[in-house]
C-alpha cells in the first residue's frame, strides 16, 4: 500500500516534462542533480539554527540592546481570579462595559478593578520591545548574509541578467555546490522559523506568515527535486533583498532613532515595490510560466509552481497594502509604530488617571451624602451639567 502510494505520488508524468523520467536525472558524465532525499538534512540543520538563535539573541543581541538603552520592561502581574482568567480566554481580552459590569458582580471586584486586571493581563501577554529586538536582530544577521551570499552565487551568472537562461538546457543542468547550500541554508532557516512560531512575536498577520513559510517551502522544495534549482536562486535573492531593510528598520525603531529608521522604512517601501510588485510578476513568474512552454508542453507540475508563486504574490499585494497604509500614515505625520503590533497600553498613565478618577468619586460621593443624594457634575467648560445620582457606580473607559 505505501509502495503504491510512493510510487503514484513522484510519478513522472506528475512533476516532469513529457519524454522525461527521474532517471534522467541521475547522476552521470560529471553532473550532478538535487534530490529529494538532500532535503532531510534540513530537518537537523533547522534544529540547529534554533540553537544558533538562542546563543546569538542571548549572547550578541541583548548585550547590543543594552548598549542602544533598549530594557525589558517589568509588567505588573496580576493576582489570580478564576473567573476573570475565564473570561480572557474563552470570551474576550477586551471585554466591554456591560461585560465588566457582570465580571465585577460575579468576582465582588469594582469594574475600575475589573478593568485594571484585564489591562495589566494583556500588558502580560504582549512581547516587550527587548524581545522584538532580539528577533529582529537574528533575521536582519540571516537575511544579510544570505542577500550577499546570493548575490556573491549568482552575479556571474547568464541566468541573472537574462532569464531566457533558466531554461536552457533543462532539466540536465548539474548542480552548483553555492546552489546547494544557498538552497539548504534557505530552507534550514524558513523550517526554523516554523518550530520557534509559538514563541515568536505574533503580529496581526500572523495566519499570512504561517502561509508564507509554508508556500516559501512548497516552492523551494518543488523546485530542488525538479531542479528549477535557477529560478528558484532567483526569487530567493529577490525576496531576501527587501527583508533586510525591513528588519533593520525595525532594529532602529526600537532603539527610538527615529530619522534613521524613517529613512530605511521609505527606501524599505520603494525595494519592496519594485522587487515584490514588479520584478518578481513580471520577470521572474513571467519567465516560469512563458519560456517553459517553449521548451515542452505544459504538465501538472508546469501548473503547480506557477501556482504557488501567484500565492506568494496575493501575499506580497497584503503587504504592500499594510506597507501603503504606513506611507500615508507616515506622511501626515501620525506613523508611531508597525501595523501589524499590538499596542502595549501604558501602565502608568492608566494608574494616574485611575486613582484621579477615583478620588474624584469618593469626593462627590461625600457631597452627595451631605446635600441629600444629588451632586451636579461639572462639564468640560467649565459649567454645571446634568445632576447625577451619588448612587451611579462602574462609569468607566475601557481601554482596548
Amino acid at each position: 500500500m505505501f509502495d503504491t502510494l510512493y510510487n503514484c505520488f513522484w510519478w513522472d508524468r506528475i512533476w516532469l516534462p513529457m519524454n522525461l523520467t527521474w532517471a534522467d536525472l541521475e547522476d552521470r558524465d560529471g553532473r550532478v542533480y538535487a534530490k529529494a532525499s538532500h532535503l532531510y538534512v534540513t530537518i537537523p540543520y533547522a534544529l540547529v539554527f534554533l540553537l544558533v538563535r538562542y546563543v546569538f539573541e542571548r549572547f550578541i543581541a541583548t548585550p547590543f540592546a543594552a548598549s542602544v538603552g533598549i530594557k525589558e520592561r517589568v509588567n505588573l502581574v496580576v493576582t489570580d481570579n478564576p473567573i476573570l482568567e475565564l473570561h480572557y480566554h474563552s470570551h474576550s481580552r477586551g471585554p466591554g462595559q456591560s461585560a465588566i459590569d457582570g465580571l465585577s458582580k460575579k468576582s465582588g471586584l469594582s469594574c475600575r478593578q475589573v478593568e485594571r486586571w484585564f489591562r495589566r493581563r494583556r500588558n502580560q501577554d504582549r512581547p516587550g520591545v527587548l524581545k522584538k529586538f532580539r528577533e529582529a536582530s537574528w533575521r536582519f544577521v540571516f537575511y544579510l548574509f544570505t542577500f550577499f551570499g546570493g548575490m556573491l552565487a549568482l552575479y556571474d551568472k547568464e541566468w541573472f541578467y537574462d532569464t531566457r537562461q533558466v531554461w536552457t538546457g533543462f532539466p540536465k543542468q548539474s548542480m552548483l555546490e553555492s546552489q546547494y547550500w544557498y538552497y539548504i541554508l534557505e530552507m534550514s532557516f524558513y523550517g526554523s522559523l516554523l518550530f520557534s512560531i509559538t514563541f515568536d512575536v505574533k503580529r496581526k498577520d500572523f495566519k499570512e506568515q504561517i502561509v508564507h513559510h509554508l508556500a516559501t517551502l512548497t516552492l523551494l522544495s518543488f523546485s530542488w527535486c525538479v531542479n528549477y534549482i535557477r529560478i528558484g536562486t532567483l526569487v530567493m535573492l529577490v525576496h531576501d533583498s527587501s527583508d533586510v531593510l525591513l528588519e533593520s528598520a525595525k532594529l532602529f525603531n526600537y532603539a527610538k532613532w527615529e530619522r534613521t529608521c524613517n529613512a530605511l522604512f521609505v527606501v524599505f517601501a520603494i525595494v519592496f515595490m519594485v522587487t515584490r510588485l514588479i520584478i518578481f510578476p513580471f520577470w521572474l513568474i513571467h519567465c516560469t510560466w512563458v519560456y517553459p512552454v517553449q521548451h515542452y508542453p505544459p504538465f501538472f507540475g508546469y501548473y503547480f509552481f506557477n501556482v504557488m508563486l501567484v500565492v506568494l504574490l496575493f501575499l506580497h499585494i497584503f503587504w504592500a497594502y499594510l506597507i501603503l497604509r504606513m506611507v500615508r500614515k507616515f506622511l501626515f505625520g501620525t506613523l508611531t509604530r508597525d501595523e501589524r503590533s499590538d499596542h502595549e497600553e501604558d501602565e502608568e498613565d492608566e494608574e494616574e488617571e485611575s486613582s484621579s478618577t477615583e478620588e474624584m468619586e469618593r469626593k462627590q460621593s461625600n457631597l452627595a451624602n451631605d446635600s441629600g443624594g444629588v451632586v451636579r457634575k461639572e462639564g468640560k467648560n467649565g459649567r454645571f451639567g446634568h445632576l447625577s445620582l451619588a448612587e451611579t457606580t462602574c462609569q468607566a473607559k475601557t481601554v482596548y
